[in-house]
């Protein structure tokens, strides 16, 4: 019995401290883990980079949603964005490589839909190489929960054609399908047959 009670104690506490860090920002860790096992986590290393020590400020402790933003934002991306920040309330974190003004454009027409939705956004424009830059800025920001992209953009497409890239990212990606994907898939008789309705 001793033995049984030695082990429920060791697969509780086990739980516990994997818990511990699903709910709290990065400094809540670093102090939590600073206390519990004396470890300092501004030390420890992931793969080739150090874990940077500057905290973003604006980050806050509100969970986010991030939204992978290119040339081009379809109704259906937002929609899936507009629902699952409000379900989930979580804050929308927009990535994207484009220039704010691009961006804030493409969003202009959202504006409304998520200030009725008290959803906070933020916009982040990045620059340099895509998958390293947002693989780093994902890693800082531990407040968001997932990344969500097109299917016909580029983060989707490398996502699925590489298999070595399904773990490069920090963060679940979800893909969201378009209307104009769909019509991508289909076989070309089809394509050309649609085609030719619409015209």
């Amino acid at each position: 019995m001793k033995k049984l009670k030695a082990v429920l104690k060791t697969i509780m506490n086990g739980l516990e401290f994997a818990d511990a860090g699903e709910f709290l920002t990065s400094s809540q860790k670093t102090a939590y883990l600073d206390k519990a096992f004396g470890i300092n986590p501004a030390i420890v290393k992931y793969n080739d980079e150090p874990l940077s020590s500057e905290t973003d400020a604006s980050a806050g402790t509100q969970r986010r949603i991030a939204l992978y933003l290119g040339s081009e934002l379809p109704e259906e991306m937002m929609q899936y964005v507009l629902q699952t920040c409000s379900h989930l309330q979580h804050g929308l974190t927009v990535i994207t490589f484009e220039t704010e003004t691009t961006a804030g454009n493409l969003l202009s027409s959202y504006k409304r839909a998520l200030a009725d939705a008290k959803i906070d956004v933020k916009l982040k424009c990045l620059t340099g190489d895509p998958m390293a830059r947002l693989k780093r800025y994902l890693r800082r920001h531990s407040e968001i929960a997932f990344l969500a992209c097109k299917d016909t953009g580029y983060l989707a497409h490398n996502y699925l054609n590489s298999p070595e890239s399904k773990n490069t990212l920090p963060v679940p990606i979800v893909v969201v399908v378009t209307k104009k994907g769909q019509v991508q898939q289909l076989p070309a008789i089809e394509v050309q047959e649609a085609g030719s309705k619409i015209a």
